[in-house]
């Protein structure tokens, strides 16, 4: 055994990637990034460090596993000092939220036009709904 190194079972660095994965994708959310400033997290510089620890999410090989690849720009934003300080405004934040929802709205929009083939037929109109009811029988 290496002196001052712990080696970690399989079993704990299993739980380690999923806790640092949820933490990473929780990043997505401006909300949660003001929660995190409000209480000061921010400023700590173990803190600071532990996020310049997580950025080897942007790699390949780990950001496979994000359902929410937003995080990594918040993560990439964490990383100075000014954004930090202006997280703890809730405009900023409510400015974030905002601006988030606009980009997966357009996202959203546009990834649907680009999988479509562009010769492929408007997709077809619901059918109407009947006109009367059904007809009725006389006695």
């Amino acid at each position: 055994m290496m002196a001052g190194k712990v080696m970690e079972t399989e079993e704990q660095n299993r739980i380690r990637f999923q806790v640092e994965l949820e933490f990473v994708q929780c990043l997505a959310n401006p909300n949660y990034i003001h929660f995190l400033a409000q209480r000061g997290y921010l400023k700590e510089q173990p803190f600071i460090n532990y996020l310049k620890y997580l950025q080897y999410w942007r790699e390949p090989e780990y950001a496979r596993f994000l359902k929410y690849p937003m995080c990594l720009h918040f993560l990439e934003l964490l990383q100075h000092e000014a954004f930090r300080r202006e997280c703890v405004s809730a405009q900023v934040c409510k400015f974030m939220d905002d601006q988030a929802i606009l980009l997966w709205q357009h996202y959203t929009r546009r990834r649907t036009r680009t999988l479509q083939p562009p010769d492929a037929p408007a997709a077809p109109a619901p059918p109407a709904p009947p006109q009367q009811g059904p007809p009725r029988q006389q006695s």
